[in-house]
């Protein structure tokens, strides 16, 4: 593919605070290194903004001081305060993943010459380029292309194809592959000097199973290394002085595989790449999170020596790369570099948050309409559940505000294994009750009643940003995991009366229930597992009668199961969920799932299916506490014996199970 002439833009110089080019300089310490032939080049990152401008969840429908671009655009504002040459990129993820970015696509849509709102913040803040992320195509093609025309900047990727060449260079891709900025830098000693700087974006190619329904038959992707072993060349034969890679790929393994999701330290080892922008994986570099890695280096910030930067997500930090830039005859080069993640916000000892800036007027400003808009769309109906959706019995019977978090989960799955090796398993779903009480108090349950459902009542079935996984394992493993989960339960001797049920050390959210298979639990027996994952009883068996369509359960059958980030990759440690079962890892949060599942079928029915309860244990019964307004839903509960029992303490509401 020829380059065409809309690949090369100018502008004058560089974004600065004052004309005192010379004197800004002086505030960083590379001031007193530079001389007549150096230049200071700082570089900013945002990266999976997803639609957060203003410092809103609209979820709980309340401000945050966590997210928000219009926060980070105060940090962008002091950079280029305090330095002569700065530039301005993002790294993907922008178009999608709040309601905001629903309302848009969803409700007032993207008509030719209209600008979303996101695009209306960055062009505010005059970002000089961005890449397209994996979450750009969520919407569809015609929605992105109508979505990236109203950016005042270059969007750049060359892995996405329409037309695929013999060889990456021959391709047809969606957007330009790269841009070369001709700017001006001041030096050392206050002279202005052109310096070429080309910028060249990747997207993760998975982007093909994520959103095939989107993009099969219209576009490609290839490789993100071999990608940019091919375009990299030419970039240099064009006189790039510096090279940026806007990787929307996150920090990986050190060697190269192909097609690898994560791609940014091999990519980091290709000749003429300068610095390399990651994302995609919503976590910060440099930080300790990366101590260990193959060819980084968390604490210089540097990956295969090369400076890089990933400024966590939702506007939660932005990335900053500063160069020190050399004069080598007619062109420049990098001589020293450091890198880091400035945040928006702290987390203090006791867990509460302090702001570290404040909005900047005009970005809010820019988006303010659609921000009061998304405030009237996630308050009002998206759907209808036929059946109250309520956790006061979700430790203890089959429950509906679990019911609809695993009915989503396997809906979405089931479309991501198609087409793949483990499309035929059986696909099952495991989703633990986030709002039950405990240290919450009496009134801390899920409580939807009947009818509309609105997205700001998601928050309250699903509580936390997790994202979808699908580990694949045997049916030895998936009745260990029910185990870990019945450590909820304290041992109860048979034929004797009102003893206490629930183990208060067992958080409510390792208490996972798996749909898409029958099982009783046998509360006579010890737990082989206690609170913390613990193996306290080799021995002990408490899931009995455990089947799948109405056979027993072989160990050695396989089995898909729905779950998210945390559960999937160890979180609560459960057997099957240590990360080394993973087969699929997906770029959607389980919330955002929930509401588009909502969407689509319009009216849901999760009312709970009683695939698992209490083995029966004749002249035995147990209590347990919950909320008061239980006593409104015990009709509801299927297959358990419940009435009330009086008062619990510190106002909960006791109930009785006739086992």
């Amino acid at each position: 593919m020829t380059v065409q002439p809309q690949h090369i833009l100018t502008r004058r110089g560089f974004l600065a605070g004052s004309a005192a080019g010379a004197s800004l300089i002086a505030l960083h310490p590379y001031s007193a290194y530079a001389a007549a032939n150096q230049a200071h080049l700082r570089i900013m990152e945002t990266t999976d903004l997803h639609v957060h401008v203003f410092p809103y969840d609209y979820y709980s429908d309340k401000q945050i001081d966590t997210v928000g671009l219009a926060r980070t655009a105060a940090i962008i504002e002091a950079v280029r305060a305090e330095a002569t040459n700065a530039m301005l990129v993002d790294n993907g993820d922008f178009l999608q993943g709040n309601p905001m970015g629903d309302y848009i696509a969803y409700e007032r849509g993207m008509k030719a010459g209209d600008l979303h709102p996101v695009i209306q913040a960055m062009n505010t803040l005059d970002f000089d380029a961005s890449t397209l992320g994996n979450h750009e195509f969520n919407y569809g093609l015609d929605f992105l292309m109508k979505s990236v025309a109203g950016a005042a900047f270059p969007i750049v990727s060359a892995n996405v194809v329409k037309t695929m060449g013999a060889t990456a260079r021959e391709d047809e891709t969606l957007l330009r592959p790269y841009v070369i900025l001709d700017r001006a830098v001041t030096d050392g000693s206050g002279g202005t000097h052109p310096i070429r700087v080309g910028l060249i974006g990747f997207v993760p190619p998975q982007i093909m199973n994520w959103d095939r329904r989107h993009l099969e038959g219209k576009v490609q992707t290839r490789d993100i290394v071999r990608t940019a072993e091919a375009w990299v060349p030419q970039m240099l034969e064009e006189g790039c002085d510096i090279i940026v890679a806007l990787s929307h790929s996150g920090i990986g393994a050190a060697e190269h595989s192909e097609g690898m999701e994560n791609a940014s330290v091999p990519l980091a080892r290709i000749d003429g790449i300068d610095a390399v922008m990651t994302g995609h994986s919503h976590l910060v570099f440099p930080s300790p999170t990366f101590d260990g890695f193959a060819d980084v280096d968390s604490t210089a910030g540097t990956i295969a020596g090369k400076p890089a930067v990933m400024g966590g997500f939702w506007g939660s930090h932005m990335g900053l790369i500063d160069l020190l830039l050399e004069r080598d005859g007619n062109r420049w080069k990098v001589v020293s570099s450091t890198s880091e993640a400035r945040p928006i916000s702290k987390r203090n000892e006791d867990r509460s948050i302090t702001a570290l800036v404040e909005s900047v007027p005009a970005v809010l400003a820019s988006v303010q309409k659609e921000h009061d808009e998304t405030l009237g769309y996630i308050r009002r109906a998206v759907g209808k559940t036929s059946a109250p959706l309520h956790s006061y019995f979700a430790l203890v019977a089959d429950d509906p505000s679990v019911q609809i978090v695993s009915i989503a989960q396997k809906w979405y799955i089931a479309e991501m294994m198609t087409g793949t090796e483990y499309e035929g398993l059986p696909i099952l779903s495991a989703a633990a009750p986030f709002k039950a009480g405990g240290r919450g108090g009496p009134d801390y349950y899920t409580d939807v009643p009947a009818g509309d459902v609105a997205i700001k009542n998601v928050a309250d079935l699903y509580l936390y940003p997790n994202t979808i996984r699908a580990v694949k394992v045997t049916g030895a493993q998936l009745k260990d995991w029910l185990e870990r989960s019945a450590g909820m339960f304290n041992q109860v001797t048979p034929g004797e009366t009102d003893q206490i049920l629930l183990n208060p050390d067992f958080p409510s959210y390792n208490f996972d229930v798996i749909d898409g298979v029958s099982y009783e639990i046998d509360l006579s027996q010890p737990s082989k597992y206690g609170p913390k994952g613990e193996v306290l009883n080799p021995e002990a068996s408490r899931i009995v009668n455990l089947s799948h369509e109405g056979q027993p359960v072989d160990p050695a059958a396989e089995f898909v199961i729905a779950t998210n980030n945390y559960r999937a990759s160890g979180g609560g440690d459960f057997p099957g969920a240590k990360g080394d079962t993973i087969i699929f890892e997906g770029p959607d949060t389980n919330r955002d799932i929930i509401v588009r599942y909502i969407v689509e079928k319009g009216t849901i029915n999760p009312t709970a299916d009683a695939n698992w309860h209490f083995k029966a244990l004749p002249g035995t019964s147990v209590l347990f506490d919950t909320g008061p307004k239980a006593a409104d839903h015990i009709g509801d509960v299927k297959a358990v014996t419940i009435e009330p029992a009086g008062d619990g303490p510190d106002g909960f509401a006791r109930f009785r199970i006739t086992l």
